[in-house]
């Protein structure tokens, strides 16, 4: 009880966000803008600024990291299923595959600052900025057939990968940042959540949609159950312990990131199935993630 109570203002945030969506009419060119915001500078300086300030244990990554894959990889297959079960149109499930494995990087970030500090953020950090790239090679293996996108480019420019990587080589290095610096990427990353959480809830989508229904409770099934559990498992069978078992079991059972839909679209897919699919996972994770949470806190 005590830890869904720590994650309540998250959660809070994220409804604050569709109520401001729905009853104040701010426009789509402010939304867009606020994403933008978010993604391309604030959750940036959010990352450095956790990375430069925790001190990181690289033959501990490994384990982490290998966690943080083979638990996507087991979405990936378990996310295959319905399409040998179904007569789902085949865009559709190309589409929606990959909210089975995909996480939404914003409530990750967000909830592990709120448990576990910059020592949470920067562990969080690291997994996502590993495991962006696979979620993409993945996601645009499946939509292939119906579009083409320039990966490597979007894999090279995408902010998330390049602050995880600047912030690590930054503590690596043993370089004291200025003091206006440290200070000016604090006052971004304070920023970053209140406003990451409220375009999480800007961007819910809950109309009906007849395409996505029908695998709707297979994949939230898997991405907010069967994910936690093949991290608990796999993380154990590597030695993990402490906080990177803790983090890495909260990544696992994020809800499913808002990505998938702008790359669904940019490929000429179902966007609309699949923006259902993610704000119901989403809205799910408000009762799974603190009771993942509270599991792993109490370990």
């Amino acid at each position: 009880m005590n830890t869904a109570l720590l994650l309540l203002p998250d959660f809070a945030l994220i409804l604050l966000g569709a109520a401001i969506r729905r009853w104040m009419a701010l426009g789509e060119h402010f939304w867009l803008g606020l994403e933008k915001l978010v993604y391309f500078v604030l959750f940036p300086a959010l990352l450095i600024n956790a990375l430069l300030r925790t001190r990181l244990d690289l033959a501990a990554a490994l384990p982490l990291l290998a966690t943080a894959y083979l638990t996507m990889i087991g979405g990936m297959a378990l996310g295959l299923v319905p399409r040998f079960m179904s007569r789902v149109p085949a865009l559709t499930f190309a589409s929606v595959f990959q909210c089975g494995y995909r996480f939404n990087s914003y409530i990750g970030l967000a909830a592990a600052g709120l448990l576990f500090g910059d020592a949470g953020i920067a562990t969080m950090g690291l997994i996502v900025g590993a495991a962006v790239p696979l979620a993409n090679l993945a996601s645009v293996w499946m939509l292939a057939r119906h579009g083409q996108v320039g990966l490597g480019r979007e894999l090279l420019r995408n902010p998330l990968i390049l602050a995880t990587l600047t912030g690590f080589l930054l503590n690596l290095s043993g370089l004291d940042p200025p003091a206006p610096l440290l200070a000016l990427l604090g006052r971004l990353a304070d920023a970053s959540i209140a406003l990451g959480l409220i375009a999480v809830g800007a961007a819910l989508r809950l109309h009906h949609v007849p395409g996505a229904q029908g695998m709707a409770f297979w994949f939230l099934v898997v991405k907010l159950l069967a994910l936690p559990v093949l991290a608990l498992v796999v993380g154990a069978w590597l030695g993990l312990s402490g906080l990177n078992y803790q983090v890495v079991v909260l990544f696992a059972a994020l809800p499913t990131a808002s990505s998938a839909y702008i790359l669904a679209v940019r490929m000429g897919g179902d966007g609309r199935s699949v923006a259902w699919l993610i704000s119901v996972s989403t809205l799910a994770s408000m009762v799974t993630l603190p009771l993942w949470a509270a599991w792993v806190m109490g370990r």
